[in-house]
C-alpha cells in the first residue's frame, strides 16, 4: 500500500489541489472495494511549517471601503469632495463615469441623492443622509435703538409747526378746524364729539403750512389730550364766550406750564347771546395767564368758529408765534416721529398715524415703534392720498406695521429687519425684567405673609399636642370657592388703540366691586372677530364694539353692542351692572291712624286691648306689616294684626277717615291715645349702582 496524500503533495504544490485528487483517488478506490484507515492520510508538520505564519486569503471582486461620509441634499461638488476628504480633481475625475452626474464644477449642486451616493461608492465609501450643517455666523447680541444726538446747526431747515387745539367738550375746537381747512369732520364723529386725535395739514392764506391736531375734550380722553401736548409746539386754547374757564380748560392750562408750550387763546362764539369776553380775559387771568392788554404777551383772538369771524387774525397770530420760536427739523439722517394714534382697518390692516420729528420717511423703511415694527408699504395724508415722502413737522398714515404701536410711542429707523428683530427681543426682554422687579415686591409680600401664617399654625399644632396634631377630615381645597358675589364679564374692541385706553381709563374708576365685580376679559383694536365671540361664550361677557364693524349674524347667546359714544357705553354697562345687583327690601307705607282710646275687652278667660283707631292717610289693610310711633320716634314694628273691625263687622281694609278697631298680635305692648298707627308693606327694588366716572 501507498500514501495517496504524499503521493499527490509530491506531485502538485498546491493543497486545494492536493484536498481534491486525494478526494478523488479515494472515491476510485472506494469503487474497487479498496478501505484506508485514516492514519494513512495524516502527516506530521515540519519545524519549519509548525512556526510558519497563516494568512487568511484576500477577498476577490470587493471594492475595499475606506469608511462612512456624510451627504445632504443639495450639496455642492466641493462639499462632497471635503466630506470624502479628497481632492477635488479626484472627485471631479469619478463623476465622468457616473451617469447624471451633470455639471462637475465645485459650486454645482447635487440634486440627486442617489449620484451623490454613487460617486462616494466608486470612490470606495459608503454614505449616511443627515441634514444640511449650518454655516456658524458671528452671533449678535440684541440691541436697543435710541434716537440720534442733536443734529449740527447748518442740517436744520425751517419746518412747519404742529399746533395742538385743545379746550372744553362742545366748546367749538373741531369746528374750528374745519372751518380752517374747509372740511367737515365733527359730523362723522358721533354726535359731533371728537374722540380721536386728527393730524391734519392746513395751508394758511401766506403760503405756509401748518400741522394741527384735534384732540378729544372731554374728562375720558385726559390721557389722548396729554400726548396731544406732548407732541405740539403750539397750544389753541379754544374758550367758549359763554361759558368761560371749565374742567377741561383747566387741564390743558396745567399741561402747557408743565411742558413750557406757548399758547394762543381763541375765544370763540362771540356772536350768541351771552357772550362775555372780558369776563373770559379776567377768568384766564386769574388762572396765570398772562393776556395781552393784562399785562402780558399771551395773545388771545375772539373767533366766531360757525361763521369764520377773525379766523384771519388767529391764523396770523399762530404763524407770527411760529416764526418767533424758530421752528427747524433736520431732514436727513434716520427718521424719528412719534405715533399719533393706530387702528385697524378691515381692508388695509394695520394702521398709524405719526408725525415726522425728524429724517424723511419714504416708502420701504424700516421702523420700530415700541414693540412693534414695520416695513412701510404705503404712505398717505389726510384726505387718504397716497405720498411719496414725509418731511419733519408733517402728519402721515403709514402702512405696513406687524403689530399696532402704542399711541405715544416713538419711531425710529433702523438698518434692516435683522436690527429690528433684535430690538425687538431686546425690549420684549427688557419689559420682562421690568415686570419681575415690580411682581417681586409683592411676591416678597405674599411671601412672609405665608410664613407668619405657617409659624403660628406649627406653633398652635405645638402647643396642641401630638395627638391634637392629626388633620380630621378630607384635605381642604386650595381653590377658595365662590364667594357668591354678582360678576359682570365685557370684552372691549375699539377702532383706535386711544379710544380702548379711554374706554379702559374710565372702567377704571369703578369702585363698586364690594356689590358687583367687573372684569375686562379682553381688549383689542379692531373689529369683532370669531374668537372674540367664543371668548364671549366662554366667560358668558357682553362685547362692546366702539365703531367697529360687528357680525351679521353673531353666535346664538352672546351680546353685542355697539357703541359710538362713550356716554352711552358707560350708561349701558350701569344698566347691566343694575340688572346683576339683587333685589332689597324697600318699605312702602300705605296708610296711618291716630289712637283714639283704648277698650279692654274679655275675650273668654283672656283680657285683651283693643285700639280705638281713625285712619287719617291711605288705607289700612289688615294682611300689612304695623309699627307704631310716639311723638315721631318709633316703637315698635313688624307688627301683625289680629282683628281689624268696622262696627261688628270683620273687614280687610279701613279707608281713609274711617273709625275702626284693631286688635296687634303682640298684646305686650303698653299703647296710648295719641300713638300712630302706620300700615305698611315690603317690597323687592332693584338696585342702582353707585359708580359715577365723573363725566
Amino acid at each position: 500500500m501507498f500514501n495517496i496524500r504524499y503521493l499527490a503533495r509530491r506531485i502538485i504544490g498546491n493543497e486545494l489541489l492536493q484536498s481534491r485528487i486525494c478526494a478523488s483517488i479515494s472515491t476510485s478506490v472506494h469503487q474497487r472495494q479498496m478501505h484506508f484507515t485514516s492514519s494513512l492520510y495524516k502527516r506530521r508538520k515540519t519545524a519549519e511549517e509548525k512556526h510558519a505564519i497563516e494568512y487568511a486569503p484576500k477577498k476577490k471582486n470587493k471594492p475595499q471601503m475606506s469608511g462612512v461620509v456624510d451627504i445632504w441634499r443639495n450639496m455642492t461638488v466641493a462639499d462632497l469632495a471635503q466630506s470624502c476628504r479628497l481632492d477635488l480633481e479626484h472627485i471631479q475625475e469619478v463623476m465622468l463615469y457616473v451617469k447624471g452626474a451633470g455639471n462637475i464644477e465645485a459650486q454645482a449642486r447635487l440634486e440627486d441623492p442617489k449620484v451623490v451616493k454613487d460617486i462616494a461608492s466608486k470612490c470606495g465609501f459608503k454614505t449616511k443622509i443627515v441634514a444640511a450643517p449650518v454655516v456658524e455666523e458671528e452671533v449678535q447680541k440684541d440691541r436697543d435703538v435710541l434716537p440720534r444726538p442733536p443734529p449740527p446747526p447748518e442740517n436744520l431747515k425751517e419746518r412747519p409747526p404742529v399746533v395742538t387745539v385743545m379746550g372744553h367738550v362742545d366748546h367749538g375746537k373741531t369746528t374750528l378746524l374745519d372751518s380752517l381747512r374747509g372740511a367737515s369732520v365733527a359730523a362723522s364723529e358721533a354726535g359731533g364729539i371728537t374722540q380721536h386725535i386728527g393730524a391734519f395739514t392746513v395751508e394758511l392764506e401766506n403760503g405756509e403750512k401748518v400741522t394741527f391736531l384735534d384732540t378729544p375734550g372731554h374728562a375720558a380722553f385726559s390721557a389722548m389730550r396729554a400726548r396731544g401736548a406732548n407732541l405740539t409746539d403750539i397750544i389753541v386754547l379754544v374758550v367758549a364766550a359763554e361759558d368761560g374757564v371749565m374742567q377741561q380748560t383747566k387741564e390743558v392750562l396745567g399741561l402747557a406750564k408743565e411742558l413750557s408750550v406757548p399758547i394762543i387763546v381763541a375765544i370763540n362764539k362771540i356772536d350768541k347771546p351771552g357772550a362775555d369776553i372780558e369776563r373770559v380775559k379776567k377768568e384766564l387771568s386769574q388762572h396765570g395767564i398772562a393776556l395781552e392788554g393784562y399785562g402780558g404777551d399771551t395773545i388771545a383772538v375772539g373767533v366766531s368758529a360757525l361763521h369764520g369771524t377773525n379766523l384771519d387774525e388767529l391764523t396770523e397770530a399762530v404763524s407770527t408765534q411760529a416764526t418767533l420760536m424758530g421752528l427747524k427739523g433736520e431732514y436727513t439722517g434716520p427718521v424719528e416721529g412719534i405715533v399719533v394714534e393706530s387702528k385697524v382697518d378691515s381692508h388695509r390692516g394695520k394702521l398709524s398715524t405719526a408725525i415726522v420729528s425728524r429724517g424723511t420717511l419714504r416708502k420701504g423703511s424700516i421702523l420700530v415703534s415700541g414693540q412693534a415694527w414695520a416695513k412701510v408699504r404705503g404712505l398717505f395724508d389726510h384726505a387718504g392720498q397716497p405720498i411719496s415722502q414725509v418731511t419733519p413737522g408733517m402728519p402721515v398714515e403709514i402702512l405696513g406695521w406687524r403689530e399696532l404701536p402704542l399711541a405715544g410711542d416713538i419711531i425710529l429707523e433702523v438698518e434692516s429687519e435683522k436690527v429690528a428683530s433684535s430690538v425687538l427681543r431686546w425690549r420684549a426682554n427688557q419689559a420682562m425684567k421690568e415686570k419681575a422687579l415690580s411682581d417681586a415686591e409683592a411676591i416678597n409680600q405674599k411671601r412672609k405673609e405665608h410664613d407668619e401664617q405657617y409659624k403660628a399654625e406649627r406653633e398652635k399644632a405645638r402647643l396642641s399636642g401630638f395627638y391634637r396634631r392629626k388633620q380630621l377630615g378630607p384635605r381642604q381645597k386650595e381653590i377658595a370657592p365662590d364667594d357668591g358675589k354678582p360678576r359682570l364679564n365685557v370684552i372691549i374692541k375699539g377702532d383706535v388703540h386711544g379710544s380702548v385706553e379711554a374706554i379702559l381709563d374710565v372702567l377704571e374708576t369703578y369702585d363698586d366691586s364690594d356689590r358687583c365685580r367687573l372684569d375686562v376679559i379682553h381688549y383689542a383694536v379692531g373689529d369683532v372677530n370669531e374668537s372674540d365671540i367664543e371668548l364671549a361664550q366662554l366667560f358668558n361677557a357682553i362685547i362692546y364694539a366702539f365703531s367697529v364693524n360687528v357680525p351679521n349674524k353673531p353666535a346664538k347667546g352672546v351680546t353685542i353692542r355697539p357703541v359710538d359714544i362713550i356716554y352711552r357705553l358707560v350708561d349701558d354697562l350701569k344698566k347691566e351692572i343694575n340688572t346683576k345687583l339683587p333685589l332689597v327690601d324697600a318699605e312702602e307705607e300705605v296708610g296711618e291712624a291716630n289712637v283714639l282710646q283704648l277698650f279692654d275687652i274679655n275675650e273668654g278667660r283672656r283680657k285683651v286691648t283693643v285700639l280705638g283707631c281713625r285712619c287719617t292717610k291711605g288705607m289700612l289693610k289688615k294682611s300689612f306689616k304695623f309699627k307704631v310711633k310716639r311723638n315721631g320716634e318709633l316703637m315698635a314694628e313688624d307688627l301683625t294684626l289680629e282683628s281689624m273691625r268696622h262696627l261688628k263687622n270683620e273687614v280687610d281694609s279701613i279707608k281713609k277717615d274711617v273709625e275702626c278697631g284693631l286688635r296687634l298680635d303682640d298684646q305686650s305692648l303698653e299703647l296710648k291715645a295719641g300713638d300712630t298707627i302706620v300700615c305698611y308693606q315690603i317690597n323687592k327694588e332693584p338696585q342702582q349702582t353707585e359708580w359715577d366716572p365723573g363725566f
